[in-house]
């Protein structure tokens, strides 16, 4: 039996016992006497205005903007679900807020945004963005969630990351390279076939051709089948990874292939297809609740394969948990500007380095398991708690060395004495 599975009486009830949802506020200085009142309030409070009005890098200095994130979405794409609409998307959305404080010390804010053009949604961002130390997109449906990223990226000068682009990107490609080294198999010569060719999809394509890649030994496919060259509905967004390949199924594209990454939709992906890829396949079926192919189909099928979902009760959980609240950790604590290149590869090698060391008995009894870099396990578990100084130190050192650190760290040993402090204090 699956020692966390939960029932939806226990899930509702979770989330209705006072105070009702996930995240609330707490006060950091002491508040207890005239004085206090005085000094936090007014008239006090007006020197600290005076300050940032003079000079204002000092909000960073005075205020809590430097470890705020904004968890914002307009929920048109909510895992699972699709356009449900903002006040549907908040209890995720108090879930990404609630993970971000857990886990990495990082307070923030969940604000549903009631809008869906493109054009509204950055005006109102960027209308609060002067809140925010960093911003967190989150449930934006493609093609939109692109030209939103891209526009405030350009126009503000905190960091900006869609989780369901990057995050997603960054951990399926460390899990990606770990698979390549156990299949004992090269990144630069492998067949990719990806199932979907939404913002996760694209966004794992490109960094993936980062890490080595080659663009021509990719297909994807949409719902139409996979994306050809001169096809009348090629987008813009789709056109890098369109294939002049004689194939136009998925399960034509899957012959002979390395390689499946599905972010698509559960159980399209057949046996029969499976059998046909290459020797010791890598198979990552992330579509939820329902992967695009089972576990069990899979194992009976391939018995070679190494195989990811997205699903906690399965081996490999494929979980952007393990990225987003240390790159937002680590881009705080150096002032980053933004969230680029550099800093998403240095949380995939983080993250896959991590894995491929010896698992402490304190992790391991989360999970009643033993757990070793294999097949079976090729990214850290959620509850690892060495995620926080590993990747974020990693990220911040990326941000440093591409020169977008605005507060570079000097003393790194203090500063991992620092990250663990500040999230044992709230737990």
């Amino acid at each position: 039996m699956n020692k966390t599975a939960v029932t939806k009486e226990q899930i509702l009830a979770y989330h209705a016992q006072f105070p009702a949802g996930k995240i609330g506020t707490c006060v950091t200085k002491s508040l207890h006497t005239p004085r206090d009142i005085i000094t936090a309030y007014t008239p006090g409070v007006g020197v600290i205005c005076e300050e940032i009005a003079a000079c204002s890098d000092r909000i960073y200095q005075y205020t809590n903007k430097g470890n705020l994130v904004g968890v914002l979405s307009n929920g048109t794409a909510v895992l699972g679900y699709g356009h449900i609409g903002p006040l549907a998307a908040k209890p995720i959305m108090e879930a990404k807020a609630m993970i971000l404080k857990r886990f990495a010390g990082v307070d923030a804010f969940d604000v549903e945004i009631d809008a869906t053009a493109p054009e509204e949604v950055i005006q109102v961002i960027k209308a609060l963005a002067p809140t925010f130390g960093a911003i967190n997109l989150e449930d934006i449906k493609a093609p939109e969630c692109f030209q939103i990223e891209e526009s405030l990226i350009d126009q503000l000068d905190i960091p900006i990351m869609h989780d369901d682009q990057h995050a997603t990107a960054i951990v399926v490609a460390a899990a990606l390279l770990n698979a390549l080294l156990i299949a004992n198999k090269d990144i630069t010569e492998i067949q990719i076939v990806f199932s979907g060719a939404g913002a996760g999809a694209i966004a794992t394509a490109k960094l993936l051709i980062a890490l080595g890649a080659n663009p021509a030994q990719i297909v994807m496919c949409d719902r139409q089948g996979v994306i050809r060259r001169g096809s009348d509905t090629l987008t813009p967004i789709k056109a890098p990874f369109a294939t002049d390949r004689p194939v136009h199924t998925l399960h034509d594209a899957v012959i002979g292939s390395d390689v499946f990454i599905g972010l698509s939709s559960g159980n399209i992906l057949m046996s029969q297809s499976i059998e046909r890829m290459a020797k010791d396949p890598i198979i990552f079926g992330l579509a939820n609740p329902l992967p695009e192919i089972s576990y069990r189909d899979a194992m009976a099928t391939r018995p070679d394969v190494i195989f990811a979902t997205g699903r906690s009760d399965f081996p490999n959980q494929v979980n952007n948990l393990i990225a987003f609240p240390y790159i937002f950790r680590g881009a705080l604590d150096v002032g980053a500007s933004a969230i680029n290149g550099a800093m998403q590869q240095a949380a995939v090698q983080a993250i896959q380095k991590l894995a491929q060391e010896e698992v402490p008995v304190g992790i391991r009894k989360y999970y009643g398991e033993t757990i070793h870099f294999g097949k079976e396990y090729i990214l850290p578990k959620p509850m690892d708690t060495r995620l926080l100084s590993t990747v974020s130190i990693a990220v911040a050192h990326a941000a440093m060395d591409s020169g977008i650190a605005r507060s570079p760290i000097n003393d790194w040993d203090a500063y991992a004495v620092q990250l663990l402090k500040r999230v044992n204090h709230q737990n």
